[in-house]
């Protein structure tokens, strides 16, 4: 009885495992974030991220721009703040009503709304001016919101208070450079 309730069990838990959200740890030179992807509100932008990860694009990027109380953002440049060729632009996913909530990573884009490519944010606080709120310009459409950092929001904390300064046109650089090492796919819908 015991080795069919224990079968049973696993069989349960692998179940489950094949309906898990993808989910990738980012090693930086601050710690460990875990991040949650929410692939049935972001499809499109999910896939794109997890395509930059297999491919080891974010490997030894930095987060080239910190703003304490408002976000960190990266997957861009690399130490030398020298911006790293990306893929084809992708469409916003903004209105799959995910919020820009503390914690929750968000795809970064130019003025015009279809402009993300591989840069994304982290939330250092609730950004509720960059939710989705009509079709009307571009600053309406905001910014998809496609995860959310499920461990590890101390290391972004830490991220945010580093000190930072003016780099050529770029603006908010942290002073000491904080890498992302890897980021790696620990968890894959099946």
């Amino acid at each position: 009885m015991f080795s069919k309730l224990s079968a049973l069990a696993a069989g349960l838990l692998l179940s489950a495992a094949a309906f898990a959200a993808p989910t990738v740890e980012m090693q930086t030179s601050m710690g460990r974030i875990v991040i949650e992807l929410n692939e049935e509100k972001a499809p499109k932008t999910v896939q794109n991220f997890l395509q930059y990860a297999k491919d080891g694009f974010y490997n030894h990027t930095i987060f080239h721009r910190v703003i304490d109380g408002f976000m960190i953002q990266g997957g861009g440049f690399t130490k030398d703040m020298e911006q790293k060729p990306a893929n084809a632009q992708i469409v916003n996913e903004a209105r799959n009503g995910l919020k820009n909530l503390r914690g929750t990573i968000a795809m970064a884009r130019r003025a015009e709304p279809h402009s993300a490519t591989a840069q994304f944010f982290i939330n250092h606080k609730d950004n509720a001016m960059l939710d989705y709120t009509g079709d009307q310009n571009g600053r309406t459409w905001g910014y998809a919101v496609f995860g959310k950092v499920t461990e590890g929001m101390d290391v972004v904390d830490k991220i945010a208070k580093v000190p930072t300064g003016d780099r050529s046109m770029h603006q908010n650089v942290p002073l000491e450079p904080v890498v992302i090492q890897s980021v790696k796919i620990i968890s894959d819908k099946k």
